[in-house]
């Protein structure tokens, strides 16, 4: 079995910053690419950043300058550095990998629990 577990969210002030961490534990082969996807209430869940295993980056274009994905795949781990938060950061951000588990040749996506950010103004 594979595993996600995101930490790092809490309350920060406009203009604050936070760090949140994703570790991929258990059963794991191999691990493709990392990334942080966001839920705000009311709104669909919407791509924050992504990063491959050779440390190519990939972010949405309003997120850009602020937020800074990173991964040490000796760990495992994603990370997610926020800058400069806004209250429409507002979010349960969801920790996301494609994984090539122990014992099967299939490449799974897999979610973490999410973590509540939320943003005061």
């Amino acid at each position: 079995q594979v595993q996600l577990v995101e930490s790092g969210g809490g309350l920060v002030q406009a203009g604050g910053s936070l760090r949140l961490s994703c570790a991929a534990s258990g059963s794991i082969f191999s691990i493709n690419d990392m990334g942080w996807y966001r839920q705000a209430p009311g709104k669909q869940r919407e791509l924050v950043a992504t990063i491959t295993s050779g440390g190519s980056t990939n972010y949405a274009d309003s997120l850009k300058g602020r937020f800074t994905i990173s991964r040490d795949n000796a760990k495992n781990t994603v990370y997610l550095q926020m800058n400069s938060l806004k209250p429409e950061d507002t979010a349960v951000y969801y920790c996301n990998a494609l994984i090539f588990a122990i014992g099967t040749p299939l490449l799974r996506q897999y979610w973490g629990q999410g973590t509540q950010v939320t943003v005061s103004s």
